[in-house]
């Protein structure tokens, strides 16, 4: 609350006497605020990433961008993970109305403190046992608790001294090993050392049924396979970012081992899932005011998933306007360069897909769209189709689905869908979130007077989207099943009737060994075959359907469900193809020819990103 009062208001002030600001970025390698003197100078850019080319085209998007400022983690004072205006000169006035607050950000800390410590004190007391609903315990209570008491204390105290005695340590320790070994063994080393990560993880367990070491290693080599067809078919394979696939595939590995054989992990993720239905289960409400609550109980796509959207777009406007999404993208953005290696934008979508959509995802970087390179258009699409929503989730658990392995696997496509997508379509150009953090203005932005005003625009904008996702599904499902007609009609000539001649019926045919290297025993591999079809021209609801309640799909041996379950857990089909074009068309018109480009692109690597978690999970499985 305190953040907002002071992005909302403070540089309102400023704007009164026409004081503008300087563009101001934070540096992820020097870690130093820099300035630019006026808005016609050149960016600076980050020693890790020279600008080697496009030189003008920047030149011309600093003069044309406005950036508000981040402050740096270890010189921040009462500014500590706000994006403020820069040190201005205030005349009197000004610095009264700045000074207030001020003073108003520390009575909401302090309330803030208050009442939180207060609840949670309350609710450990009198509701630490979970009731039968599933609700309070200590958990949940807690993990909320931590989450606020860390964004108050970094409101004064600068992020960077908590990592002063751990950055001592990696330097003592890691650093050293690391800068011993000649630096064209960092990679070779690092490969060696995951891949024996994952035979430790995959061969210690004993083995259980179908579950033996045999299988597990099959599930290895199939996942060695999929990165050797990725690396093949990249589009520049001496450029491909070997840092980031290693330690995307790492971390997905990690990820598995936290979720599948702990419980502490399960539910923490859980839990996360938990809020972002809860968040845009919402929504509902307005539907059963347009309506009736017999059709918010329908669960059709288009009760069932439109409104959301249409809720979720609204409220990503107002939090942009409010400041917080900007702060929300900047931490992420220096995170994920020094671990991944990655752009900010593509790290903010990649870790929201599973929790809000891949709709959803894409506003949240909504202003950096028309900046985006090819290779970010690329990973923001991959993302999407590799994993499900948090607003569906709820639905396949209740089919019967394992609920574990559904939110394992959500999370595990958020470094899969990196490291993929980084292997098929790697960086060629310079970003704008690599490293550094810049915030472009938002055009559509500039004449918002309230984040009443932001939240009607982006209900409005939330219409034209949720209009062209379903304008586009329409269309392209209706496609498919003409297709399925033209060859039905086909082969009835060649006697195939039963079952009749489809896509679905020649992909479970194609995906055969796919479903072999994925470590499917051999008496389910045309059944899990067939699902993975049905998953990528249909969609993953059919495909999750046919493997509750139908034969022969039912009667699979155990690891074969896990593992098509794993599989078929991802939005990566020819409907949301249709629904990304749709959404990022509405989003950023003018790149609509760059994202047809990399779509078909982003769609296979979506694919094989939710077939790398299913290869993790037939290693893990017990």
């Amino acid at each position: 609350m305190a953040t907002t009062t002071e992005h909302s208001n403070a540089p309102r002030a400023l704007e009164s006497d026409k004081i503008a600001p300087a563009p101001h970025v934070v540096d992820a390698e020097t870690k130093t605020d820099t300035k630019t003197s006026s808005a016609s100078e050149k960016e600076p850019v980050s020693p890790l990433h020279k600008q080697t080319s496009n030189s003008t085209e920047h030149e011309l998007d600093a003069k044309n961008i406005t950036s508000p400022n981040y402050n740096d983690p270890e010189r921040q004072s009462s500014h500590v993970g706000s994006i403020g205006e820069g040190r201005q000169t205030y005349k009197p006035y000004q610095y009264q109305f700045y000074t207030t607050h001020r003073y108003k950000k520390h009575v909401l800390s302090l309330i803030t403190f208050i009442v939180f410590t207060a609840w949670l004190a309350y609710g450990l007391v009198h509701h630490r046992d979970i009731d039968a609903e599933g609700h309070m315990g200590w958990l949940k209570p807690s993990l909320l608790y931590i989450a606020i008491m860390i964004r108050l204390i970094t409101l004064y105290v600068p992020a960077g001294l908590a990592l002063v005695p751990l950055r001592f340590v990696w330097r003592q320790t890691v650093s050293r090993i690391y800068n011993a070994i000649p630096a064209k063994l960092h990679q070779p080393l690092a490969a060696i050392g995951a891949f024996a990560v994952f035979c430790i993880g995959s061969f210690v367990p004993e083995e259980t049924g179908d579950n033996t070491r045999a299988n597990r290693a099959i599930s290895i080599f199939g996942l060695l396979v999929m990165m050797a067809l990725l690396t093949a078919t990249s589009r520049d394979w001496r450029k491909i970012p070997w840092h980031t696939v290693i330690g995307g595939m790492l971390t997905q590995f990690v990820i598995a081992v936290f979720v599948l054989r702990t419980q502490v992990g399960y539910d923490i993720f859980a839990f996360i899932s938990e809020m972002a239905r809860s968040l845009l289960g919402f929504a509902d409400k307005g539907l059963i005011f347009l309506t009736t609550d017999s059709v918010a109980n329908l669960h059709w796509f288009l009760t069932g998933v439109i409104p959301p959207i249409v809720f979720f777009v609204a409220l990503v406007q107002m939090l942009y306007y409010l400041g917080f999404l900007q702060w929300f993208i900047g931490k992420f953005a220096v995170f994920f360069f020094w671990t991944l290696r990655v752009s900010g934008a593509e790290a903010v979508v990649a870790a929201a897909t599973p929790f809000i959509g891949q709709g959803e995802s894409a506003m949240l970087i909504k202003p950096f769209m028309n900046h985006a390179t090819l290779a970010e258009l690329h990973q923001i699409m991959a993302c999407g189709f590799a994993t499900i929503a948090g607003s569906v989730l709820v639905v396949y658990i209740g089919l019967g689905l394992n609920a574990q392995a559904l939110v394992s696997s959500c999370i595990m496509s958020i470094p899969a869908s990196l490291a993929v997508s980084k292997m098929r379509y790697p960086e060629t150009e310079e970003t704008l979130t690599s490293g550094k953090v810049v915030i472009p203005k938002d055009a559509d932005s500039e004449d918002t007077v309230s984040a009443l005003h932001a939240f009607t625009n982006g209900a409005w904008l939330g219409i034209k989207i949720a209009g062209t996702i379903i304008a586009c599904l329409l269309c392209i499902v209706a496609f498919v099943a003409l297709i399925d007609g033209l060859l039905g009609w086909w082969g009835r000539y060649f006697s195939i009737t039963n079952p009749e001649l489809s896509l679905g019926f020649i992909l479970g045919y194609i995906l055969y060994p796919v479903a072999w290297l994925l470590g499917v025993p051999k008496q389910d591999l045309h059944a899990v075959g067939e699902l993975i079809g049905l998953k990528i021209i249909a969609n993953e609801y059919v495909a999750f359907f046919k493997l509750v309640n139908e034969e022969p799909f039912k009667l699979m041996l155990p690891r074969s469900k896990l593992i098509a379950t794993y599989a078929c857990c991802g939005f990566g089909n020819i409907g949301s193809l249709g629904i990304q074009i749709g959404v990022l068309a509405q989003i950023a018109p003018k790149r609509s020819g760059d994202v047809l480009k990399v779509a078909l692109s982003a769609l296979f690597s979506g694919v094989l990103a939710t077939l790398t978690s299913a290869s993790i999970a037939g290693m893990l499985f017990v």
